[in-house]
C-alpha cells in the first residue's frame, strides 16, 4: 500500500499536523523537525495525493514545466533538475514537450491541463518578443530562456552574451585567433544563437581582431547531426580556423568528431569549446571544454520564485533575474603546442 501522511508522522516521530506543515512549506517548522519529515518522505516513498490536497487547500501541490525538446540533452539535464528541486519540497512536476512549435507553445498556456498544476515553468522557443502579451495562462508563469524580455511574468535566464564572450576569451588566451562558430541563425538578434554570436563578436572587438562571416557556419537545429553538417562545411570550403566555438555542447561534439575523422588533432590542432557544460563533456575524448550557465541555479531560482507567486500572485512586480555562468576548461582547450 502506498505510504500515509499517517505514516510519514509515525516514523518521523511528528504530528499529522507537523507533516503537513512540511509538505505545504509552512515557514515556522523548525529546520531539524523539517529534516526529519523529509527523510521519513523519502524513506517511505510518501508521494502527496493531489485530489485530495486540492480539495482541501485548493492547490494541486503540482507544477508544469514546459520545454521544447527532451531529445536535446540540455533540457533532459533542466528537466532533471527542476523535478529533483521540486521533490524536495514535496511538489510533483508534470511535463510538457512543445518540439519548439507556436502553435503548440500557445496551446500549451491555453491547455485545460494546466488545472492539475498550481503553476508553470515554461520554456519557449517558437514564440518571441512579439508574442509577449500571448504568454498568460490561469496559472502563475516563471519564464526561462531569451525569446521573450518584456512578459508580464517572472523571467530567469542566462547569461548568454557574457558566456559566449568568455568562451571565445578562453580560446583567444589560450593563442587561438582564427576562431569558427558553429550553430548560428540566420538574422536572429533575440534568442540563444543571436545573443551568443554577439557575444563572439565582443571578445573578437576587444581584442582588436575582425569578425570574418566565413568563419560562421549556420545551422538550424542544435543536434550533433548539426555540428557534423557545419562542420563538413568548413572544411569543404576550406576554411582556416584553429579553434571552435559550439554553441551548445552537442553541437561542439558533433564538430569534433568530424576534425577527428579529418584527421585535426583536438586540441593540437583545434582548439573546441561548447557551452551548456552537459554530464557528457566529462566523458568524452578529449573531454570537452564548456560554459555551465548555471542550470541547477536556473531551477533552484525557478521553483523558488514560482512558490512565491503562487502564494501570493498579486505579489511584487515581475522580476528578471539573471543567473552567474562559469567556463569550464577541460582537455579540447589545452594550449597548443606552438
Amino acid at each position: 500500500m502506498a505510504a500515509t501522511l499517517h505514516d510519514v508522522a509515525q516514523v518521523a516521530g511528528v504530528s499529522f499536523k507537523t507533516v503537513s506543515n512540511v509538505i505545504n512549506d509552512h515557514p515556522n517548522v523548525r529546520p531539524a523537525t523539517r529534516a526529519r519529515v523529509e527523510k521519513a518522505i523519502a524513506e517511505l516513498g510518501y508521494r502527496p495525493n493531489l485530489t485530495a490536497r486540492s480539495l482541501r487547500s485548493g492547490h494541486t501541490g503540482a507544477i508544469t514545466l514546459a520545454v521544447p525538446q527532451l531529445r536535446l540533452p540540455y533540457f533532459a539535464e533542466l528537466a532533471d533538475a527542476v523535478i529533483t528541486v521540486a521533490e524536495a519540497q514535496g511538489l510533483v512536476v508534470l511535463v510538457e514537450q512543445t518540439s519548439g512549435e507556436r502553435d503548440r507553445e500557445l496551446e500549451v498556456l491555453k491547455s485545460p491541463r494546466l488545472r492539475m498544476s498550481d503553476g508553470l515553468i515554461f520554456s519557449p522557443l517558437g514564440l518571441g518578443e512579439e508574442d509577449a502579451a500571448l504568454v498568460t495562462a490561469e496559472v502563475p508563469i516563471v519564464l526561462l530562456g531569451e525569446r521573450i524580455f518584456s512578459g508580464n511574468c517572472d523571467h530567469v535566464t542566462m547569461q548568454n552574451v557574457e558566456g559566449a564572450r568568455a568562451a571565445a576569451e578562453h580560446l583567444l588566451d589560450t593563442g587561438r585567433r582564427r576562431i569558427a562558430v558553429v550553430g548560428a541563425h540566420e538574422g536572429e538578434i533575440i534568442g540563444s544563437a543571436g545573443l551568443r554570436l554577439e557575444g563572439y563578436r565582443q571578445a573578437l572587438e576587444a581584442r582588436g581582431i575582425d569578425y570574418d562571416d566565413g568563419l560562421v557556419a549556420y545551422t538550424g537545429t542544435w543536434h550533433r547531426a548539426n555540428g557534423a553538417e557545419a562542420m563538413h562545411d568548413l572544411l569543404d570550403r576550406g576554411v582556416d580556423f584553429d579553434a571552435v566555438f559550439g554553441f551548445n555542447d552537442t553541437l561542439a561534439q558533433g564538430a569534433m568528431r568530424v576534425l577527428q575523422e579529418a584527421g585535426r588533432r583536438v586540441p593540437d590542432d583545434v582548439a573546441v569549446i561548447g557551452f551548456d557544460d552537459l554530464d557528457e563533456t566529462r566523458y568524452s575524448l578529449p573531454t570537452l571544454s564548456s560554459v555551465d550557465p548555471g542550470r541547477q541555479e536556473i531551477a533552484e531560482t525557478a521553483i523558488k520564485v514560482l512558490m512565491e507567486r503562487i502564494k501570493n500572485p498579486a505579489g511584487p512586480a515581475p522580476r528578471e533575474i539573471i543567473t552567474k555562468f562559469t567556463v569550464v576548461a577541460r582537455e579540447s582547450t589545452a594550449s597548443s603546442a606552438a
